[in-house]
Protein backbone atom coordinates (compact mmCIF):
# COMPACT_ATOMS: atom_id res chain seq x y z
CA UNK A 1 0.00 0.00 0.00
CA UNK A 2 1.49 3.36 -1.03
CA UNK A 3 1.22 6.52 1.04
CA UNK A 4 -1.34 7.93 -1.41
CA UNK A 5 -3.47 4.78 -1.27
CA UNK A 6 -3.37 4.78 2.53
CA UNK A 7 -4.86 8.27 2.79
CA UNK A 8 -6.87 8.44 -0.43
CA UNK A 9 -10.25 8.84 1.32
CA UNK A 10 -9.14 11.02 4.21
CA UNK A 11 -11.13 14.22 4.76
CA UNK A 12 -10.94 17.01 7.34
CA UNK A 13 -12.30 20.48 8.00
CA UNK A 14 -10.13 23.53 7.40
CA UNK A 15 -10.19 27.29 6.87
CA UNK A 16 -9.48 28.51 3.30
CA UNK A 17 -8.71 32.04 2.13
CA UNK A 18 -8.67 32.87 -1.58
CA UNK A 19 -6.41 35.92 -1.26
CA UNK A 20 -4.86 38.35 1.24
CA UNK A 21 -8.01 40.50 1.43
CA UNK A 22 -10.52 37.65 1.36
CA UNK A 23 -12.33 36.32 4.42
CA UNK A 24 -11.56 32.85 5.68
CA UNK A 25 -14.28 30.26 5.09
CA UNK A 26 -14.82 26.76 6.42
CA UNK A 27 -14.05 24.06 3.85
CA UNK A 28 -13.68 20.32 3.52
CA UNK A 29 -10.17 19.16 2.61
CA UNK A 30 -9.60 15.76 0.97
CA UNK A 31 -6.63 13.97 -0.57
CA UNK A 32 -7.01 13.04 -4.25
CA UNK A 33 -4.69 10.96 -6.41
CA UNK A 34 -2.41 13.89 -7.19
CA UNK A 35 -4.17 16.85 -5.62
CA UNK A 36 -5.38 18.37 -2.40
CA UNK A 37 -9.07 19.10 -3.03
CA UNK A 38 -10.73 22.03 -1.23
CA UNK A 39 -14.55 21.91 -1.28
CA UNK A 40 -17.52 23.54 0.41
CA UNK A 41 -19.40 21.53 3.04
CA UNK A 42 -21.99 20.88 0.30
CA UNK A 43 -19.26 19.13 -1.75
CA UNK A 44 -18.77 21.88 -4.35
CA UNK A 45 -15.10 21.94 -5.39
CA UNK A 46 -13.42 25.31 -4.78
CA UNK A 47 -9.89 24.53 -5.93
CA UNK A 48 -7.42 21.70 -6.55
CA UNK A 49 -3.82 22.02 -5.31
CA UNK A 50 -1.06 19.95 -6.88
CA UNK A 51 0.47 17.90 -4.05
CA UNK A 52 4.11 18.27 -5.23
CA UNK A 53 3.71 22.07 -5.17
CA UNK A 54 2.03 22.35 -1.74
CA UNK A 55 4.18 24.16 0.83
CA UNK A 56 3.79 24.34 4.59
CA UNK A 57 4.36 27.89 5.81
CA UNK A 58 4.73 27.17 9.55
CA UNK A 59 6.55 23.84 10.10
CA UNK A 60 6.05 22.38 13.55
CA UNK A 61 3.24 24.76 14.53
CA UNK A 62 -0.51 24.24 14.77
CA UNK A 63 -2.82 24.88 13.08
CA UNK A 64 -0.76 24.02 10.01
CA UNK A 65 -0.85 26.67 7.26
CA UNK A 66 -0.40 25.58 3.64
CA UNK A 67 -0.14 27.33 0.27
CA UNK A 68 -0.46 25.86 -3.26
CA UNK A 69 2.98 27.23 -4.20
CA UNK A 70 5.75 29.65 -3.27
CA UNK A 71 4.13 32.69 -4.92
CA UNK A 72 0.47 31.81 -4.31
CA UNK A 73 -1.90 34.05 -2.33
CA UNK A 74 -4.26 31.28 -1.22
CA UNK A 75 -3.95 29.92 2.33
CA UNK A 76 -5.35 26.81 3.99
CA UNK A 77 -5.36 26.22 7.76
CA UNK A 78 -5.78 22.71 9.13
CA UNK A 79 -5.73 21.63 12.77
CA UNK A 80 -6.79 18.00 12.27
CA UNK A 81 -3.72 15.96 13.41
CA UNK A 82 -4.50 13.01 11.14
CA UNK A 83 -4.86 15.18 8.02
CA UNK A 84 -1.69 17.13 8.86
CA UNK A 85 0.19 13.86 9.34
CA UNK A 86 -1.17 12.54 6.03
CA UNK A 87 -0.18 15.66 4.07
CA UNK A 88 3.30 15.67 5.59
CA UNK A 89 3.79 11.96 4.83
CA UNK A 90 2.67 12.44 1.24
CA UNK A 91 4.94 15.49 0.83
CA UNK A 92 7.84 13.53 2.29
CA UNK A 93 7.14 10.60 -0.04
CA UNK A 94 7.03 12.92 -3.06
CA UNK A 95 10.27 14.60 -2.00
CA UNK A 96 11.98 11.24 -1.60
CA UNK A 97 10.82 10.24 -5.07
CA UNK A 98 12.64 13.21 -6.62
CA UNK A 99 16.26 12.70 -7.79
CA UNK A 100 18.75 13.81 -5.10
CA UNK A 101 22.51 14.37 -5.30
CA UNK A 102 24.53 11.75 -3.45
CA UNK A 103 22.38 8.82 -4.46
CA UNK A 104 24.71 7.57 -7.18
CA UNK A 105 25.44 4.32 -5.32
CA UNK A 106 21.72 3.62 -4.91
CA UNK A 107 21.07 4.48 -8.55
CA UNK A 108 23.87 2.20 -9.73
CA UNK A 109 22.50 -0.66 -7.63
CA UNK A 110 19.00 -0.03 -8.93
CA UNK A 111 20.35 0.17 -12.47
CA UNK A 112 21.97 -3.24 -12.11
CA UNK A 113 18.73 -4.78 -10.85
CA UNK A 114 16.55 -3.06 -13.39
CA UNK A 115 19.10 -3.81 -16.10
CA UNK A 116 18.44 -7.52 -15.65
CA UNK A 117 14.75 -6.87 -16.22
CA UNK A 118 15.39 -4.48 -19.10
CA UNK A 119 17.71 -6.94 -20.79
CA UNK A 120 14.78 -9.28 -21.38
CA UNK A 121 12.90 -6.60 -23.29
CA UNK A 122 15.75 -4.50 -24.68
CA UNK A 123 14.99 -5.49 -28.23
CA UNK A 124 11.29 -4.90 -27.76
CA UNK A 125 10.78 -1.14 -27.33
CA UNK A 126 7.03 -1.46 -26.83
CA UNK A 127 7.49 -3.90 -23.94
CA UNK A 128 10.14 -1.67 -22.35
CA UNK A 129 7.86 1.36 -22.63
CA UNK A 130 4.94 -0.50 -21.02
CA UNK A 131 7.22 -1.71 -18.22
CA UNK A 132 8.48 1.81 -17.53
CA UNK A 133 4.96 3.26 -17.52
CA UNK A 134 3.79 0.61 -15.04
CA UNK A 135 6.75 1.10 -12.67
CA UNK A 136 7.02 4.89 -12.63
CA UNK A 137 5.59 6.29 -9.36
CA UNK A 138 2.79 8.85 -9.44
CA UNK A 139 5.04 11.51 -7.93
CA UNK A 140 7.41 11.20 -10.89
CA UNK A 141 4.53 11.41 -13.37
CA UNK A 142 3.41 14.65 -11.73
CA UNK A 143 6.97 16.00 -11.83
CA UNK A 144 7.24 15.18 -15.55
CA UNK A 145 3.85 16.76 -16.25
CA UNK A 146 4.77 19.97 -14.44
CA UNK A 147 8.13 20.13 -16.24
CA UNK A 148 6.42 19.58 -19.59
CA UNK A 149 3.90 22.32 -18.74
CA UNK A 150 6.81 24.70 -18.16
CA UNK A 151 8.26 23.83 -21.58
CA UNK A 152 4.88 24.36 -23.26
CA UNK A 153 4.47 27.65 -21.40
CA UNK A 154 7.65 28.95 -23.03
CA UNK A 155 6.08 28.33 -26.44
CA UNK A 156 2.35 28.99 -25.95
CA UNK A 157 2.51 31.52 -23.12
CA UNK A 158 2.17 31.28 -19.35
CA UNK A 159 -0.97 29.60 -17.96
CA UNK A 160 -3.94 31.84 -17.20
CA UNK A 161 -3.98 31.12 -13.48
CA UNK A 162 -5.93 33.84 -11.68
CA UNK A 163 -7.43 32.63 -8.37
CA UNK A 164 -11.04 33.15 -9.52
CA UNK A 165 -10.47 31.36 -12.83
CA UNK A 166 -8.70 28.50 -11.03
CA UNK A 167 -11.66 28.01 -8.68
CA UNK A 168 -14.14 28.21 -11.57
CA UNK A 169 -12.14 25.74 -13.63
CA UNK A 170 -11.93 23.31 -10.69
CA UNK A 171 -15.72 23.44 -10.36
CA UNK A 172 -16.23 22.87 -14.09
CA UNK A 173 -13.72 20.00 -14.29
CA UNK A 174 -15.28 18.29 -11.27
CA UNK A 175 -18.76 18.71 -12.75
CA UNK A 176 -17.74 17.43 -16.20
CA UNK A 177 -15.06 14.82 -15.47
CA UNK A 178 -16.15 13.77 -11.97
CA UNK A 179 -14.03 13.46 -8.82
CA UNK A 180 -11.14 13.07 -8.63
CA UNK A 181 -10.91 15.18 -11.79
CA UNK A 182 -7.69 15.89 -13.70
CA UNK A 183 -6.20 19.34 -13.24
CA UNK A 184 -7.36 21.52 -16.15
CA UNK A 185 -5.26 24.59 -17.02
CA UNK A 186 -6.05 27.33 -19.55
CA UNK A 187 -3.33 28.69 -21.82
CA UNK A 188 -3.65 31.87 -23.93
CA UNK A 189 -3.12 29.89 -27.14
CA UNK A 190 -2.84 26.21 -27.86
CA UNK A 191 -2.76 24.03 -30.99
CA UNK A 192 -4.44 21.57 -30.80
CA UNK A 193 -7.23 22.93 -28.57
CA UNK A 194 -6.49 20.49 -25.74
CA UNK A 195 -3.45 18.46 -24.69
CA UNK A 196 -3.11 15.86 -21.93
CA UNK A 197 0.14 15.64 -19.95
CA UNK A 198 1.44 13.02 -17.50
CA UNK A 199 0.40 13.38 -13.88
CA UNK A 200 -3.30 14.10 -14.51
CA UNK A 201 -2.98 17.40 -16.39
CA UNK A 202 -5.20 18.64 -19.22
CA UNK A 203 -4.30 21.88 -20.99
CA UNK A 204 -7.02 23.78 -22.85
CA UNK A 205 -6.92 26.83 -25.06
CA UNK A 206 -8.53 29.87 -23.44
CA UNK A 207 -10.27 30.55 -26.77
CA UNK A 208 -12.62 27.67 -25.96
CA UNK A 209 -14.05 29.95 -23.26
CA UNK A 210 -13.45 33.33 -24.88
CA UNK A 211 -15.06 32.54 -28.25
CA UNK A 212 -18.21 30.76 -27.07
CA UNK A 213 -21.32 31.79 -25.19
CA UNK A 214 -21.71 28.78 -22.87
CA UNK A 215 -19.33 26.39 -21.08
CA UNK A 216 -20.67 23.32 -22.95
CA UNK A 217 -18.08 23.77 -25.71
CA UNK A 218 -15.13 23.84 -23.30
CA UNK A 219 -16.71 20.93 -21.40
CA UNK A 220 -16.97 18.93 -24.64
CA UNK A 221 -13.31 19.44 -25.48
CA UNK A 222 -12.37 18.43 -21.93
CA UNK A 223 -14.40 15.22 -22.26
CA UNK A 224 -12.82 14.43 -25.64
CA UNK A 225 -9.30 14.91 -24.26
CA UNK A 226 -10.11 12.74 -21.25
CA UNK A 227 -11.28 9.95 -23.57
CA UNK A 228 -8.12 10.43 -25.64
CA UNK A 229 -5.78 10.24 -22.63
CA UNK A 230 -7.49 7.11 -21.35
CA UNK A 231 -7.04 5.45 -24.74
CA UNK A 232 -3.32 6.37 -24.80
CA UNK A 233 -1.59 7.46 -21.60
CA UNK A 234 0.32 10.73 -22.06
CA UNK A 235 3.39 9.15 -20.45
CA UNK A 236 3.27 6.26 -22.94
CA UNK A 237 3.10 8.73 -25.83
CA UNK A 238 6.05 10.70 -24.41
CA UNK A 239 8.23 7.61 -24.09
CA UNK A 240 7.24 6.27 -27.51
CA UNK A 241 8.49 9.50 -29.06
CA UNK A 242 11.57 9.76 -26.82
CA UNK A 243 12.84 6.35 -27.88
CA UNK A 244 14.29 3.27 -26.21
CA UNK A 245 17.45 4.83 -24.78
CA UNK A 246 15.57 7.72 -23.15
CA UNK A 247 13.02 5.25 -21.78
CA UNK A 248 15.75 3.01 -20.36
CA UNK A 249 17.44 6.01 -18.75
CA UNK A 250 14.16 7.08 -17.11
CA UNK A 251 13.61 3.54 -15.84
CA UNK A 252 17.08 3.24 -14.32
CA UNK A 253 17.88 6.78 -13.13
CA UNK A 254 14.55 8.59 -12.93
CA UNK A 255 15.69 11.22 -15.44
CA UNK A 256 15.18 11.87 -19.16
CA UNK A 257 17.98 13.12 -21.43
CA UNK A 258 18.27 16.90 -21.69
CA UNK A 259 16.03 18.34 -24.37
CA UNK A 260 13.58 15.41 -24.40
CA UNK A 261 10.71 17.34 -22.81
CA UNK A 262 11.33 20.43 -24.94
CA UNK A 263 11.22 18.37 -28.14
CA UNK A 264 8.05 16.63 -27.00
CA UNK A 265 6.41 19.98 -26.19
CA UNK A 266 7.07 21.20 -29.73
CA UNK A 267 5.56 18.04 -31.20
CA UNK A 268 2.47 18.28 -28.98
CA UNK A 269 1.78 21.83 -30.10
CA UNK A 270 2.46 21.29 -33.79
CA UNK A 271 0.12 18.42 -34.60
CA UNK A 272 -3.59 17.86 -34.73
CA UNK A 273 -5.24 16.03 -31.87
CA UNK A 274 -5.76 12.30 -32.58
CA UNK A 275 -9.32 11.29 -33.45
CA UNK A 276 -11.60 10.07 -30.67
CA UNK A 277 -13.95 7.09 -30.97
CA UNK A 278 -17.41 8.58 -31.45
CA UNK A 279 -19.27 5.90 -29.48
CA UNK A 280 -16.92 6.25 -26.50
CA UNK A 281 -17.22 10.04 -26.62
CA UNK A 282 -21.04 9.99 -26.79
CA UNK A 283 -21.07 7.64 -23.81
CA UNK A 284 -18.98 10.11 -21.81
CA UNK A 285 -21.32 12.97 -22.74
CA UNK A 286 -24.24 10.87 -21.58
CA UNK A 287 -22.55 9.99 -18.29
CA UNK A 288 -21.81 13.68 -17.71
CA UNK A 289 -25.41 14.64 -18.66
CA UNK A 290 -24.18 17.11 -21.30
CA UNK A 291 -25.46 17.71 -24.84
CA UNK A 292 -23.08 16.86 -27.68
CA UNK A 293 -24.44 19.57 -29.98
CA UNK A 294 -22.53 22.67 -28.73
CA UNK A 295 -19.24 20.75 -28.97
CA UNK A 296 -20.12 19.28 -32.37
CA UNK A 297 -21.06 22.62 -33.95
CA UNK A 298 -17.93 24.22 -32.45
CA UNK A 299 -15.90 21.68 -34.40
CA UNK A 300 -17.90 22.10 -37.62
CA UNK A 301 -20.48 24.86 -37.87
CA UNK A 302 -22.11 23.13 -40.85
CA UNK A 303 -22.57 19.92 -38.84
CA UNK A 304 -21.65 17.76 -41.83
CA UNK A 305 -18.49 16.15 -40.45
CA UNK A 306 -19.96 15.71 -36.94
CA UNK A 307 -23.40 14.46 -37.88
CA UNK A 308 -22.99 11.30 -35.77
CA UNK A 309 -22.35 13.38 -32.66
CA UNK A 310 -25.38 15.57 -33.33
CA UNK A 311 -27.76 12.68 -34.03
CA UNK A 312 -26.51 10.70 -31.00
CA UNK A 313 -27.05 13.61 -28.58
CA UNK A 314 -27.91 11.91 -25.25
CA UNK A 315 -30.03 14.88 -24.13
CA UNK A 316 -32.02 15.16 -27.39
CA UNK A 317 -33.01 18.77 -26.75
CA UNK A 318 -33.77 18.36 -23.05
CA UNK A 319 -32.88 21.31 -20.81
CA UNK A 320 -30.45 20.86 -17.94
CA UNK A 321 -29.18 23.14 -15.20
CA UNK A 322 -26.11 25.27 -16.13
CA UNK A 323 -22.79 23.49 -15.72
CA UNK A 324 -21.41 26.38 -13.64
CA UNK A 325 -22.69 29.77 -12.48
CA UNK A 326 -22.63 32.82 -14.73
CA UNK A 327 -20.03 34.38 -12.43
CA UNK A 328 -17.73 31.38 -12.80
CA UNK A 329 -18.20 31.31 -16.56
CA UNK A 330 -17.35 35.02 -16.79
CA UNK A 331 -14.17 34.35 -14.78
CA UNK A 332 -13.13 31.70 -17.29
CA UNK A 333 -13.91 33.91 -20.29
CA UNK A 334 -11.65 36.61 -18.82
CA UNK A 335 -9.00 34.27 -17.38
CA UNK A 336 -6.27 35.43 -19.79
CA UNK A 337 -7.37 39.02 -20.28
CA UNK A 338 -7.65 40.02 -16.65
CA UNK A 339 -10.98 41.63 -17.34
Amino acid sequence: MTVLEQYRRLEALGLWREGPDAQRREVVVSLGEATLVVSTPSETALTHWSLPAVERLNPGRSPAVYAPGADADERLEIDDPEMIEAIEKVRTAIERARPHPGRLRWLLSAAVGLGVLAAAVFWFPGALTRQTVSLLPEAKRIELGDALLEEIGRIAGRPCDSPRARVALARLSTRVLGPPAPRVILLPSLIPDTVALPGGLILASATLAEDHETPEVLAGYMLAEDVRRQAEAPLHRLLDEAGIFATFRLLTTGDLPEGTLGDHAVRLLSREAPAVDTAALVARFGAADISTQPYAYARDISGESVLQLIEADPLRGATRAPLISDEDWLSLQNACTGG
